[in-house]
């Protein structure tokens, strides 16, 4: 794990805090990657946006990445631009990708993400890993 910080506070001057920490790809891990998060992110106005979209990016590195092959693994990373904005990150094994689909006329888990957060995407190829990730900006007012 990396740590270069604390909670969020608004400081201006303060440089960008990044930390990430590996988990095994099972599914009672993702509650410890919530946790993480929420703990990196204690204070921050955006943090229960965040924790919520890493549990759905979490999830789906669990449940459709290569990483759920035995020994697999999914990282999460919290990048802190203390009063403008945090981008959260899922890092997994790849493997083949496939759009959700919103037939049942519900909103599936990078639905939800992209409803949520400021912006998103998905980076990666099957063979090297995808990274799924969220942006939250920063409410000007806190």
């Amino acid at each position: 794990m990396t740590d270069t910080g604390g909670h969020c506070s608004r400081l201006t001057t303060s440089p960008v805090q990044i930390q990430t920490q590996e988990f095994p790809a099972r599914a009672d891990q993702v509650r410890h990657a919530r946790r993480f998060l929420a703990h990196t992110l204690r204070g921050c106005p955006v943090a229960d946006d965040a924790v919520f979209c890493v549990s759905e990016l979490a999830t789906n590195s669990v449940v459709h990445s290569d990483s759920r092959r035995p020994g697999g693994t999914f990282t999460v990373r919290a990048e802190i631009h203390r009063g403008d904005h945090v981008r959260v990150e899922v890092r997994d094994a790849g493997g083949p990708w496939r759009e959700p689909r919103d037939a049942d006329g519900r909103l599936h888990g990078l639905n939800i993400v992209r409803e949520i957060s400021a912006s998103s995407g998905v980076d990666g190829d099957a063979l090297r890993g995808w990274v799924a990730w969220a942006r939250f900006d920063w409410p000007r007012d806190e």
